[in-house]
């Protein structure tokens, strides 16, 4: 014995916080878990350690004679015992998962736990979650949502900070959008105005009209012709997947120039028509909503911008 003792102090044991390490379970206490990685004493595993969530049976997760693998989270003490974490390995994969799911535009779920003036909490993967409550469908009674499971896409992953927000808005978008196809028509609400365009909101995804795209004439004002909460019939011109963006058109809908600018609730009345028309006259010879070309000043060309659906 003293032979064998002689021989572990001359034995060199590395190890160091962070490292990963295979143990296996010889023993299961009140508090946690002994597991033997081959050094001087077994390594201990706190019970709040085992896993992810709460621990209700730690025999069942940790039982005795099964290897696993283990992270270090404290070194050896003055009797050469380490502390081991299961959960924080989870941790690590539950981010690098995350990140991926944010990079590939994947969208998740959300258990929401509690709510405050901000938005709402909740969990993704075992972490803490946060979606603003401009980023949520519904926006008043925020505490009617504790317990309800959402689906949301990511705004924010940041491991360091241990920041995680999300947005139910763009989930809804991204769903919306996936049934919208080029070339279709479909009625929408317009929800905001600006000096290039207004944006339309078309069953939960938002498109821009822009102001060349309205009429063959030239439009001098948006805000006299249109307005905030009108019900408006538009032509799907394109969709970039890659932005989340589309463009929408409605000036092939005219029958001469400055048709939407004069009658424009008359057209809208007959719009499947005049676009049937359109497209039959066309036959594939110009793209949707372009015309034979005119004259008219030319206008910056504003870029595409997000714009949050108006509170109900």
């Amino acid at each position: 014995m003293e032979d064998f003792e002689n021989a572990l102090k001359g034995y060199d044991y590395e190890f160091s916080r962070g490292q990963k390490i295979q143990g296996t379970v010889v023993q299961i206490t009140s508090d946690g878990a002994y597991v033997d990685i081959g050094g001087k004493s077994p390594a201990f595993v706190p019970t709040n350690e085992a896993a992810l969530g709460f621990v209700n049976n730690l025999e069942a997760i940790l039982p005795v004679g099964e290897t696993k693998e283990f992270v270090i989270i404290r070194e050896q003490d003055s009797d050469g015992q380490v502390t081991l974490s299961i959960r924080q390995l989870a941790l690590d994969q539950a981010w690098a998962d995350i990140k991926e799911m944010a990079e590939t535009g994947k969208s998740t779920q959300i258990r929401i736990t509690g709510a405050n003036k901000g938005g709402v909490t909740g969990e993704v993967m075992g972490l803490r979650a946060f979606i603003p409550r401009s980023h949520l469908q519904q926006r008043d009674n925020l505490e009617s949502l504790t317990g309800q499971l959402l689906t949301a896409t990511f705004l924010e992953v940041n491991q360091e900070n241990r920041k995680l927000v999300l947005s139910q808005r763009d989930a809804m978008r991204a769903v919306a959008m996936n049934s919208i196809q080029e070339g279709e028509l479909m009625a929408g609400k317009i929800v905001n105005i600006k000096p290039y365009g207004v944006f339309v909101d078309l069953e939960g995804a938002t498109g821009l009209l822009h102001i060349k795209e309205i009429s063959n004439a030239r439009v001098e004002s948006l805000n006299t012709l249109l307005k905030v909460g009108q019900e408006i019939k538009v032509v799907i011109k394109q969709i970039d997947e890659y932005q989340n963006r589309m463009s929408l058109s409605i000036k092939a809908l005219e029958e001469y120039p400055g048709e939407n600018i004069e009658k424009l609730e008359q057209v809208m009345t007959n719009a499947e028509e005049r676009w049937e028309k359109a497209q039959s006259s066309a036959a594939g010879e110009s793209p949707v909503g372009e015309t034979a070309p005119q004259a008219e000043d030319p206008e910056p060309s504003e870029p595409q911008q997000e714009v949050e659906r108006p509170e109900s």
